[in-house]
């Protein structure tokens, strides 16, 4: 199996207009913010997003949304049993995930399930424990969490989330209003880097990284929701360093350093011997 031949840096400048890019649960759903203002989309997140235009694309993809489904597994641990037959939890489990899913091979995965035999309560034989599979696979993608290039102003609205379903209906319940909150206008900026080595053990191949490369410049297409309408997140450029050797020419920080995006989101790039990025304009 053929792996990653050189290894790639890799950036994207996003744009938001009025939406919430990346609620944040534990502070009302408002817009994940850091200490210094600055707007976040995890790494999480956007490693979601490039799944789900994986999967679209006709990549075989492990980890999928519950509502973009496209199989009968009811948990991962069932898609692995059902995918992997009697490869799971045996010595070839790593290798036959990395074969048969993109994002295995890609971004890695964690395979710790826990198993249906349990230990008795009297007894006093370790080896009747817990006999659960814990798998770690590597994987060689890595994807950082992007950040707003200045500060972000949030607004937030008050908004009725229903209408009441109880009673006679001519009183509103205080769980019927709720807030909504969105980023007025903002430019992100995030970056990756694939590393060769960690891709000769999945074997993520050259033909993978440009599937996830095409991905990139349409991250946000069919990701609209109430809070990302259609046209309010939109990838604006996206930069592919390609480097000449396995190691890379450069470190990754040297390269990502390379580029400064302005709130505006013009951007300037200082010139490394040896290695210019393939600049790609957004879908």
């Amino acid at each position: 199996m053929s792996s990653l031949s050189n290894k790639i840096d890799f950036a994207a400048i996003l744009r938001v207009n009025h939406a919430n890019p990346n609620g944040d649960p534990l502070n009302g759903n408002r817009p994940r913010t850091d200490y210094n203002g600055l707007g976040e989309i995890s790494d999480v997140c956007l490693k979601r997003k490039l799944r789900d235009r994986l999967q679209e694309s006709g990549s075989a993809i492990f980890v999928q949304s519950d509502d973009r489904k496209s199989d009968d597994a009811t948990s991962l641990q069932d898609r692995a049993v059902k995918g992997l037959g009697k490869d799971f939890g045996g010595p070839e489990t790593a290798k036959k995930a990395s074969e048969k899913w993109l994002d295995v091979r890609a971004f890695g995965q964690l395979f710790a399930m826990k198993s249906s035999k349990k230990k008795k309560a009297d007894s006093e034989d370790d080896s009747a424990g817990d006999t659960g599979v814990s798998i770690p696979i590597r994987g060689p993608v890595t994807v950082q969490s992007a950040f707003s290039v200045a500060p972000v102003d949030v607004t937030s609205t008050q908004i009725t989330k229903s209408v009441s379903g109880e009673g006679d209906g001519t009183k509103r319940g205080s769980d019927t209003m709720g807030m909504k909150h969105c980023v007025d206008n903002a430019v992100y900026v995030f970056f990756g880097s694939m590393n060769p080595q960690l891709a000769e053990r999945t074997g993520f191949s050259d033909a993978d990284a440009e599937a996830i490369k095409a991905q990139l410049r349409r991250l946000f297409e069919n990701d609209a929701s109430s809070a990302r309408p259609e046209g309010t997140m939109r990838v604006l450029k996206v930069f592919w360093w390609k480097h000449s050797t396995k190691p890379g020419q450069y470190s990754s920080a040297r390269v990502h350093g390379t580029l400064k995006v302005n709130p505006d989101g013009t951007y300037t790039l200082e010139n490394l011997h040896g290695l210019t990025p393939e600049e790609i304009d957004g879908f």
